[in-house]
């Protein structure tokens, strides 16, 4: 199966593409959505056509998509939950389940911490895909959203999180992702 992950922004949405067809997540592109218009509802139309674009090209069968977060800025946060609708709304429309994963939570499943910053997370999603180069920052986040979502489809997380919920009593096959 495909998995299409998307990183949300009114001004670069990044997506990556994976295959999880096999043991092991398999890289199949990732990029970035560059939206060159001013006026917002043209910058949610590019949005829109930029995942619409990728949906019939890698023919996904998953999307998953981080959760919106509150920045320090409310109209920053309030663009990115709309670029955000967007992007549920264009893989829902193509009939597509959309999976949410919560920034903290797609940091900790590449990572292993939750307060990793954007180079740690370039850094392991180019090794745990054995990529050649490090993608741009947008599209590795979105590559790590994609991996969030195939560890949570298939049981499989850091050693760090299964000890942390074996801690507490919840065994690791017990994990399900947010929604």
């Amino acid at each position: 199966m495909i998995i299409l992950g998307i990183d949300p922004g009114s001004r670069i949405t990044g997506y990556g593409v994976l295959d999880v067809s096999a043991l092991r997540p398999r890289y199949i592109a990732s990029g970035c959505i560059r939206i060159r218009a001013d006026d917002l509802a043209q910058k949610l139309a590019q949005v829109y056509a930029g995942v619409a674009e990728l949906i019939i090209q890698y023919r996904p069968g998953e999307v998953a998509i981080e959760q919106v977060f509150m920045a320090r800025n409310p109209d920053s946060a309030l663009k990115l939950g709309q670029a955000r609708g967007t992007a549920i709304v264009c893989a829902a429309n193509h009939g597509l389940p959309v999976h949410e994963y919560a920034a903290r939570q797609i940091k900790q499943s590449v990572t292993g911490t939750g307060a990793a910053d954007k180079t740690q997370v370039q850094h392991m999603v180019t090794a745990l895909l054995s990529l050649n180069a490090r993608p741009a920052a947008d599209a590795a986040d979105a590559l790590a959203i994609a991996l969030t979502h195939a560890h949570a489809r298939t049981g499989l997380l850091g050693h760090k999180e299964r000890r942390r919920r074996r801690s507490r009593g919840a065994g690791w096959r017990d994990f399900r992702p947010e929604s």
